[in-house]
C-alpha cells in the first residue's frame, strides 16, 4: 500500500511565498459558472476514484476500510434509517467521543437489519466514531457479504479479535442473543433470549472498559415470523427459514421490512474497570455482570413499549 507524501507545514508556508502569484484567467461572459457544491462533490468523487485505483487508501488489519464505508456504504442506509424507519435515538451522550467501549443490544427482525441502524445511530450521533460490529460465521461464509462486512468494520464473534479493538480505542457491538434473538417467533416478541456464557463481559473485563446497554424498539415487527419451514433452512445451510404474512407468499416484495417506527436507546455505561482485568477468570462475576446486562436491556425495552403507542406511527 503507498504511504501518502507528507509535506512539512513551514516548508509548505515558505514556498507559498516564494511562488510569484497566478494572475486569474478571465471567465467567458457567456458560460455559466458551475455551483460551488457542484464542483466541491464532482472533485470528492474524483479523488475518492483515484485514491481507488492508485490503493492509496488504508485498511486496518481487519480489513476496515473507513473511507469506503463512510463515502458507500453508510449513505444507501440513511435513506432506511431516516424515511423508513424514521429511527429516533436517545441516549448518545452515553457513547463514549473517544477509548473503547462494548455496546451489547437486543437482536430481533429475522433479519440483523437492527444491528446496521445501530451503527449507524452510533456514526450520525458521534461523528466519527465507527461500530465495530462482532459477526456470526455464516456472515463471512457468503462470499459477497463477508467481503463487505470486512470493509465496514465487521469481524468474526471471537473474544480475541474483541479484546484487540477495545483495547485499541475501538466502539465494538455485540449481540449475545445471536440467531436464537433475530429468529424467535413474532408471539415471543421483545422477550430477551439466553445471552451465552458472557463471553462478551469477559473481554470489557479484560479491556477494561465500559460496556453500554442498547434497545432497540421496532425491530421486532418488520418481519412477523409466524412459522419456521425446518426442511428449507436445512437445504440452505441456514440457522431458520422463517415464514411471515407476506413471505414466501408473495416472493420478493414479502421480503420489503414493513415500515415500523424504531426507537434506539443506548443506556447508561456499566463500568467494570473497579473489578480488574484478573476479574475475568471469575465465572461467578461474569454471569452477575452478563445478568445485570441483560436486566437492565430487558426493562429498558418494557418501558420504551410502555411509552409507545401504534409500532407504525411511534
Amino acid at each position: 500500500m503507498r504511504e501518502a507524501r507528507v509535506i512539512p507545514f513551514d516548508r509548505a508556508r515558505r514556498a507559498a511565498r516564494e511562488e510569484p502569484p497566478v494572475e486569474p484567467t478571465p471567465s467567458r461572459p457567456d458560460a455559466p459558472a458551475a455551483p460551488t457544491g457542484l464542483r466541491q462533490s464532482l472533485a470528492n468523487v474524483l479523488g475518492f476514484a483515484r485514491r481507488r485505483l492508485t490503493g492509496d487508501y488504508q485498511v486496518d488489519r481487519f480489513g476496515f476500510d473507513p473511507e469506503l464505508t463512510e463515502a458507500v456504504l453508510l449513505p444507501p442506509l440513511r435513506p432506511i434509517y431516516r424515511n423508513w424507519f424514521r429511527v429516533e435515538v436517545s441516549g448518545a451522550e452515553h457513547i463514549p467521543a473517544r477509548g473503547g467501549a462494548l455496546i451489547v443490544s437486543n437482536h430481533s427482525g429475522t433479519l440483523p437489519l437492527d444491528a446496521l441502524m445501530t451503527a449507524v445511530a452510533v456514526h450520525d450521533n458521534r461523528p466519527g466514531r465507527h461500530l465495530r460490529m462482532l459477526g456470526a460465521d455464516l456472515v463471512f461464509q457468503i462470499p459477497l457479504l463477508s467481503a463487505l462486512a470486512r470493509k465496514s468494520g465487521h469481524t468474526l464473534a471471537c473474544m480475541s479479535d474483541a479484546e484487540h479493538l477495545l483495547r485499541a480505542g475501538e466502539l465494538v457491538g455485540v449481540w449475545p442473543e445471536g440467531f436464537k434473538g433475530i429468529g424467535k417467533p413474532f408471539a415471543d416478541r421483545y422477550k430477551l433470549q439466553r445471552f451465552g456464557r458472557g463471553g462478551f463481559v469477559a473481554a470489557a473485563l479484560r479491556s477494561g472498559v465500559p460496556i453500554i446497554p442498547c434497545s432497540v424498539v421496532g425491530a421486532e415487527e418488520i418481519y412477523p415470523k409466524i412459522a419456521d419451514s425446518r426442511t428449507l433452512a436445512r437445504l440452505l445451510g441456514l440457522p431458520y427459514f422463517p415464514v411471515t404474512p407476506f413471505f414466501p407468499l408473495l416472493g420478493p416484495l414479502g421480503a420489503i421490512p414493513l415500515p415500523t417506527k424504531w426507537h434506539i436507546r443506548f443506556g447508561e455505561p456499566i463500568p467494570v474497570d473497579e473489578y480488574g482485568r484478573d476479574a475475568a477468570e471469575d465465572p461467578m462475576l461474569v454471569f452477575t455482570v452478563t445478568d445485570e446486562v441483560r436486566e437492565t436491556i430487558q426493562q429498558t425495552l418494557y418501558r420504551l413499549l410502555d411509552q409507545r403507542g401504534n409500532p407504525f406511527l411511534g
